[in-house]
């Protein structure tokens, strides 16, 4: 088991590697033992045959505790402790105690709650899911889940706008407009008039930005290659739109973090294709168009 563990790390790594050649990568030591835990599902996955999730029961532990125990020991538990628990590894030393799993497996996808294929968006080439209520996000390419993980996004006093996106343009580094301090890694505007985008920051565990939308180091470097930015004339007349983006829900500030929920039911956090169903619909037909402009405009190209 440890065995082929190791071989599913490297591999991950050496993908991760490809997506990001010709490129000088930002990520700390920390972060490339993040990317070691995240499993990117292949886009050849089809409907019929995407495997049942894993029954996690969850329980919750002091870092005192969890400290001594020798099978936590170990930079990829730590990272999937980190994301489950909504933090980078950073802040998951400073927790007092968190949400462990009853076993550790190697895809995030197991641990998180947008399924891993969903029929509504089979016919959307590209798209991105941020859940506030439950603060995850997900990947798709027609249907089939591509990544998943933890978001940390606007606090209560600046919370993130909902609804239907596109990404425009992106940056590898840049400065906050909040703070000129602030310099945000990765970062993919979806709103340009509203300055909120998705890139690398600390995840302490719940939303606290101003309106942005924190990732991981090596989840907002995926994100950022793989996704599409709009396209523009020599004018900088927008031609196409890029990456939809949906935002949708409300978190429960003042209450218990959603996840928590999860040592009672593991399926608690769920999103059924129901529940996709009502997410994506009200959008669907202009993400569509949308699309067809583009797939249009880079056959004439």
């Amino acid at each position: 088991m440890v065995f082929f563990r190791l071989l599913a790390c490297v591999f991950i790594l050496i993908f991760f590697a490809a997506c990001g050649q010709n490129t000088a990568s930002v990520a700390t030591q920390s972060d490339k033992l993040v990317d070691s835990s995240i499993a990117i599902i292949s886009s050849e996955i089809k409907e019929q045959s995407i495997p049942e999730r894993v029954e996690l029961q969850y329980h919750f532990e002091y870092k005192k505790v969890w400290s001594k125990k020798d099978s936590f020991v170990g930079y990829q538990y730590q990272a999937i402790l980190a994301a489950i628990n909504r933090v980078d590894i950073q802040h998951l030393q400073r927790l007092d105690s968190f949400l462990v799993p009853d076993q550790f497996l190697d895809s995030l996808s197991d641990y998180f709650p947008f399924p891993k294929y969903s029929g509504i968006l089979s016919d959307v080439e590209k798209i991105i899911i941020f859940s506030y209520p439950t603060q995850s996000f997900a990947a798709y390419e027609k249907g089939n889940l591509i990544l998943t993980g933890p978001t940390n996004m606007g606090k209560k006093a600046s919370k993130t706008p909902l609804g239907l996106f596109f990404c425009n343009w992106k940056s590898k580094e840049s400065r906050s407009t909040v703070d000129n301090d602030w310099i945000l890694k990765w970062n993919f505007n979806v709103s340009n008039s509203g300055g909120v985008g998705f890139h690398q920051y600390d995840l302490p565990g719940y939303p606290v930005s101003h309106s942005c939308l924190r990732l991981l180091a090596s989840q907002a470097e995926f994100l950022y290659y793989w996704a599409d930015q709009w396209k523009l004339d020599i004018n900088d007349k927008l031609l196409a739109k890029g990456t939809p983006v949906i935002i949708y829900g409300e978190y429960p500030f003042g209450q218990p973090r959603p996840w928590f929920a999860l040592v009672n039911d593991f399926k608690s956090l769920d999103i059924n294709e129901q529940m996709m169903n009502d997410i994506v619909s009200p959008h669907k037909e202009t993400i569509l168009a949308e699309q067809q402009k583009r797939i249009e405009l880079l056959a004439n190209q």
